[in-house]
């Protein structure tokens, strides 16, 4: 289980431009995400990764850019590159804020691959990654696939078209993707306190929030 004060250490590095800033920790979330999320399959009909698409919101976006970029242009993916390894190699503390399992097991991930870190014409910053499965998964049993910070530091929404894909799925597969119930009472009450105190609402409170996608194969 990783320690609040080690998300959160973690999570400025995670953010490591935003180290410097001197915006106060007021509330969770700090940082939003939108994801896109393709579940991708291998030989024998295995599911061997996921490439992950994340695109930041403007405050994010603008520390990561400040600086860079030449006369008012958006900063290109080789200004960006060494913020996108920063951020890859980072995530591996927070084993990528992704869940995959199977039943009650859960399964461990490679070092990430093809990452890059883009913006477009309004300097909203996107990073996109592969992070491989250290060992392909059937997927003949039900397989659950969960993108979220478990002290909700980041928010993570999926979008709201077509977040979650699967590439090169063997024929019949099926993918169900499950918004999460809304907050209890007693829920909501840890997250408005933690606005006002600046502390995480819980360790696992981000899985209360989370999206669950589930792919079944023949």
């Amino acid at each position: 289980m990783i320690d609040k004060q080690k998300v959160l250490t973690g999570a400025w590095l995670f953010l490591a431009v935003m180290v410097s800033s001197s915006a106060p920790a007021s509330a969770h979330p700090h940082v939003w995400v939108t994801a896109r999320e393709q579940i991708l399959f291998g030989p024998g009909g295995k599911i061997v990764g996921f490439r992950h698409v994340w695109t930041f919101d403007e405050m994010y976006s603008a520390f990561a850019t400040q600086g860079l970029g030449k006369n008012g242009r958006p900063p290109t993916r080789e200004e960006l590159a060494p913020l996108a390894k920063t951020n890859v190699e980072s995530l591996k503390d927070f084993e990528y804020f992704t869940v995959a399992k199977t039943g009650p097991a859960y399964h461990k991930f490679g070092p990430p691959k093809d990452y890059e870190l883009t913006a477009d014409a309004k300097k909203i910053v996107t990073l996109s990654f592969t992070l491989p499965l250290k060992e392909p998964v059937s997927a003949k049993k039900p397989f659950v696939f969960m993108v979220y910070d478990p002290t909700y530091f980041v928010d993570f929404e999926l979008a709201k078209d077509n977040p979650v894909t699967m590439k090169d799925a063997p024929s019949g597969c099926s993918l169900t993707t499950m918004r999460p119930d809304p907050l209890t009472e007693t829920d909501t009450k840890k997250l408005n306190e933690s606005f006002f105190s600046g502390l995480s609402p819980g360790t696992d409170f981000g899985v209360k929030l989370a999206t669950r996608s589930i792919v079944a194969c023949p």
